[in-house]
């Protein structure tokens, strides 16, 4: 549908150059969403597709220990389209303090960002609101350390920002002016909790709208992605918080800005929806998938240990620990698991026998050990 421009062009002036930035109006849209066969159809397929993934997440020993990998997967996603080089495997090895393969500033960068969807997500747990102070309260964390740390981290900017050019005169797209984003994130705040909208609806609205007021100097993309999950798991629609769009995203990246700018210009929200609820829809069915691929080779694996009698105890006991952390080191496992160094080696000897371990930097000192079929397993995407 096109409704025409959904905000108003406001003058600025950068470095003596007129030009103009972006004010959008409040959510909901104006006129009313057009719930065409499609949309319902979309909508209900990705709601299908979600109670599908708490369905097999459900049958995970605990989906607590599928969580701790699969933030990070995320992390991963939601950084590379940001431009950084560091692969999950790295990032593992970086929170084992173990030597990584790429500059420090990707793989912090990647770090913060799976402390900061924890963090939100704690928050929410205790009870939180989700509101403008926790956005701040995350994007604080995102930019704690690294890259962007000097970027006003935990605050709304003060300045303005762009999308694509070297200035807002040849931008591709100008956000809201300094002095609007206060105003523009309340109104998205309130629209957050109206629940007289679907939230699946609700959230695909709210991203593209955090998108167009982009109100922080740095991280605003990894800030709306992670709105996304947020939003879903305040709403109890995600019984796990196993939901992350980045890599549909990725993917489609060319689709995805082009409608987002639609909606700017055309107020075409029905088919920015379209593509949103589909991404949903498949984000969710390969989680699902992901999940019962790894639940299969928890089972293979723990059987084959238990095969192996009392030389597998010590064995299973680490395979616990690697359910929720596949890349270990011995320091690790005895600094925080309660191991013996002798014990995590003879451990250690009987999982890289059976196949289900691999040493992964040839060395005879500060070894590292890979969960080989967990690692390949959760890897696919990240390519």
């Amino acid at each position: 549908m096109d409704r025409g421009p959904t905000g108003t062009k406001t003058p600025i002036s950068f470095v003596g150059e007129p030009c103009f930035a972006f004010v959008p109006f409040p959510l909901p849209p104006n006129p009313p969403l057009v719930w065409n066969a499609s949309l319902h159809r979309l909508a209900q397929q990705a709601g299908v597709a979600i109670g599908r993934l708490s369905g097999v997440t459900g049958q995970l020993p605990d989906a607590q220990l599928f969580l701790y990998s699969y933030i990070r997967k995320e992390a991963v996603l939601s950084s590379q389209i940001e431009g950084t080089q560091s692969s999950l495997s790295e990032l593992l090895l970086f929170e084992n303090r173990a030597a990584v393969g790429v500059p420090l500033d990707d793989v912090t960068e990647v770090s913060n960002y799976a402390a900061a969807m924890e963090h939100g997500l704690k928050r929410l747990g205790e009870g939180f609101p989700l509101s403008l102070r926790l956005l701040k309260e995350v994007h604080g964390v995102l930019l704690s350390k690294g890259r962007g740390s000097e970027k006003q981290p935990g605050e709304f900017r003060t300045s303005q920002n762009w999308i694509g050019g070297s200035r807002p005169g040849n931008a591709l797209f100008v956000p809201p002016p300094p002095d609007h984003v206060l105003e523009c994130m309340g109104a998205l705040e309130l629209f957050l909790h109206n629940h007289e909208i679907p939230s699946l609806i609700r959230t695909g609205l709210a991203h593209a709208q955090f998108e167009t007021i982009h109100p922080f100097l740095d991280g605003n993309g990894r800030i709306g992605r992670l709105l996304v999950t947020l939003l879903l798991c305040h709403d109890g629609v995600l019984a796990q918080p196993l939901l992350y769009l980045s890599l549909f995203f990725k993917t489609h990246r060319h689709t995805y800005y082009e409608l987002l700018q639609r909606v700017r210009t055309h107020g075409d929200w029905e088919s920015w929806l379209d593509f949103f609820l589909q991404g949903i829809e498949e984000t969710a069915n390969q989680a699902a998938a992901t999940a019962s691929r790894l639940l299969q080779v928890f089972q293979t694996d723990r059987a084959r240990l238990h095969a192996l009698g009392r030389r597998g105890a010590s064995a299973l006991k680490l395979h616990d620990v690697l359910q929720k952390l596949p890349v270990v080191t011995v320091p690790r496992l005895v600094e925080k698991f309660g191991f013996t160094a002798p014990t995590a080696n003879s451990a250690l000897a009987v999982l890289v026998e059976q196949g289900i371990v691999r040493e992964t930097t040839g060395n005879r000192r500060n070894r590292v050990f890979a969960y080989t079929e967990y690692l390949r397993t959760l890897n696919e995407g990240l390519e």
